[in-house]
């Protein structure tokens, strides 16, 4: 993840949340020896604490309890830790869907032909820890994911997709430069701790002969570049607005 700490946080109704940190400036990492240092293990049930922990420090959302026993203990999900010197440093959290039941927010990313009998793969959180950011390990995090998800067995999983927040620009280098592209601008999409509603955009990625709808072209992609754009110019507009009334707005 480059430097790391991407998120991908979204809450739809109170069904689930999803997560997704590149980090922020942070210039105080610890460069490992070699990323063979690095062991890669599937999360139990004994990670629970250690992971709560993590991503009340790197995501600025609060996960219920229940998030963390489900990733920490359900077969459900691809939950994969990063762990050097005996402590996890960094984990992926994903889960394979039937693209059928995707939200609808999440639809147009296969052609509908496709989707009816295809699976997708769901990045719900990758973070590295602050001190090991930049030493690859969020780009080994994904790989393992990658190469879980274009098995023999798993070739009904036509594509990958996540969430990101519109203002994370070093997750959008990442993943632009793991060869994920933008597929749709969701306003008012994540719901952060102290900041109210923010913009998401989604990015996806095709695998085992995945492709886009016929009709998605560039077009697509500046059609959502503009929406957002739009968003942005009319929230400074309304921020304008509120300022100049707050400021002729004198008690009598």
């Amino acid at each position: 993840m480059a430097q790391f700490s991407f998120y991908n946080s979204k809450q739809h109704g109170n069904s689930e949340i999803e997560t997704n940190d590149i980090s922020r400036n942070s210039n105080d990492h610890v460069p490992l020896c070699s990323i063979n240092d690095v062991q890669l293990r599937f999360l139990v049930p004994d990670d629970l604490s250690e992971v709560r922990t993590l991503c009340q420090d790197w995501f600025p959302i609060d996960y219920p309890l229940s998030w963390y026993e489900d990733i920490t203990s359900s077969s459900r999900f691809f939950s994969l830790a990063a762990v050097y010197n005996l402590a996890i440093i960094g984990l992926i959290v994903a889960e394979i869907k039937p693209y059928r039941s995707l939200n609808k927010e999440d639809r147009g990313i296969l052609p509908d032909g496709l989707g009816k009998t295809a699976d997708i793969g769901y990045i719900l959180s990758l973070g590295v820890h602050r001190k090991h950011r930049r030493n690859g390990i969020g780009s080994l995090l994904l790989d393992s994911l990658i190469n879980h998800l274009t098995t023999a067995e798993r070739q009904s999983v036509k594509a990958i997709f996540l969430h990101v927040l519109t203002t994370n620009e070093p997750a959008i280098l990442f993943y632009e430069k793991r060869r994920f592209t933008l597929h749709s601008f969701l306003p008012y999409y994540y719901h952060i701790r102290g900041k109210g509603q923010r913009d998401g955009f989604t990015y996806v990625t095709y695998i085992n002969g995945g492709h886009q709808p016929h009709y998605a072209s560039k077009l697509c992609w500046i059609g959502e570049i503009f929406k957002w754009l739009v968003m942005r110019v009319r929230q400074a507009i309304r921020w304008i607005c509120h300022k100049t009334v707050s400021r002729f707005n004198f008690a009598p």
